[in-house]
């Protein structure tokens, strides 16, 4: 038997297709706790769920985790890849839920055996890539936050802007939650404002002379808002920086500790410039690829570090590759881009692929490149990284790892 599940936010559909083709069963269901406890309970009808796999055009979600659970193996299908694949049914390419349930049970009925099945990823790994992945979301939320704050200090207070961008970043932001107008920050003084700079633990790069000098070089804003909005406009923006700033440390402390527990952690937490929180990255995004990639050339090209080649004929061409995986990508080419500071090994690398012309993401690709072969190794044979013998020979292979075809 074979299942096409075409899932939705509010409905999903069906499909329970014999190996002839014929329809065997065919319903809805709703995206609620009866829906799903029903249509499993209708799916072990026609077998063991060991038996029923199902295609299904996404590889995450409550429909494919409660799947998973009960037993059935997943067969993700990329949706443009399945809509390549509609005009062999019809040359209208016509999309109907039920059609498409159907659709993916002929579609994993006659080419299931190409396609890989999901594998369940480790929980602990699971858990560590929720929390990275949140962590990647807030920082996004914050730059769009600090760039909220320094539209609005142009707009109303280029003064303060300007001694904003001279400080750390806590002083920065204690500095306008008290200053928060210009009238407010009419009486500072050199002096004063250094000192005030200095209780709160500022580093001193920027004398209080320099940034006084800032603060009355601005031009002054034409703002027709009163100081009081001002005021509030600003603090208020000031509060949300620091939500999001104070989120980010609890997420770093939270990925620190899962990190530190994990057991692929002591594989890779001597690598250089990999801190707690980049360790935390690349286990949690590289850490399911390891797990299922049967060669490191199938872990490298799954990472998207290696370009497409694409040959017919006396035509050859080959481009960066974008179907990937860009979260995992992103991890990887962070930690190789640092580790070229911290290791002569990987600065040698890099700055090889410069030479012949590479342009800093490319170089930093081969780079990534050559620590996915010692990842791999060090995941293969359960053993910590070590330069002497992982960076033998720049690269490390077995005969067991043949390259696949790009």
């Amino acid at each position: 038997m074979f299942i096409g599940w075409d899932w939705a936010t509010e409905t999903h559909d069906v499909r329970v297709m014999d190996a002839s083709g014929k329809r065997i069963d065919r319903w809805e269901l709703a995206h609620t706790e009866e829906g799903f406890a029903k249509t499993l309970a209708r799916l072990r009808k026609h077998g063991a769920p060991t038996d029923l796999p199902v295609a299904i055009e996404t590889t995450r979600g409550l429909a494919v985790d409660r799947l998973l659970a009960a037993g059935h193996p997943i067969v993700p299908v990329h949706p443009n890849a399945f809509h390549a694949m509609r005009a062999r049914w019809g040359a209208s390419k016509a999309k109907t839920d039920a059609g498409d349930s159907m659709k993916l049970a002929d579609y994993l009925r006659t080419d299931g055996h190409l396609l890989p099945r999901l594998e369940p990823t480790e929980h602990a790994t699971l858990e560590l890539q929720a929390l990275t992945r949140t962590r990647a979301d807030h920082i996004e939320a914050k730059v769009a936050a600090v760039n909220q704050l320094a539209a609005l200090l142009d707009d109303h207070w280029p003064g303060g802007k300007a001694v904003f961008a001279g400080l750390d970043s806590d002083i920065a932001m204690a500095f306008l939650e008290r200053y928060a107008t210009p009238t407010m920050a009419a009486k500072l003084t050199a002096g004063r404002l250094e000192a005030w700079c200095k209780r709160r633990g500022y580093s001193g790069n920027k004398s209080g002379s320099v940034l006084i000098e800032r603060l009355r070089a601005a031009p002054k804003a034409a703002s027709r808002l009163t100081d009081a909005v001002i005021e509030q406009l600003v603090r208020v923006q000031v509060q949300l920086v620091q939500g999001i700033r104070a989120t980010i440390r609890t997420l770093d402390k939270a990925i620190a500790e899962a990190a530190q527990a994990h057991p692929y952690a002591p594989l890779f937490a001597t690598m250089p410039r990999i801190g707690r929180v980049s360790l935390g990255q690349v286990i949690g995004e590289i850490g399911p690829i390891l797990e299922r990639s049967q060669t490191c050339e199938q872990l490298i090209a799954e990472a998207g570090v290696v370009p497409v080649t694409r040959a017919s004929g006396r035509s050859r061409t080959v481009a960066f590759r974008f179907a990937t995986n860009r979260r995992a990508r992103l991890a990887l080419t962070t930690f190789a881009d640092n580790s070229r500071h911290g290791s002569p090994w990987a600065a040698k690398i890099y700055t090889d692929a410069r030479a012949r012309k590479k342009r800093h993401p490319h170089a930093i690709r081969i780079l990534a490149r050559a620590w996915l072969r010692v990842m791999w190794a060090c995941w293969r044979d359960g053993t910590c990284y070590d330069p002497a013998i992982h960076h033998a020979n720049s690269k490390i292979k077995t005969p067991i790892d043949t390259p696949l075809t790009a």
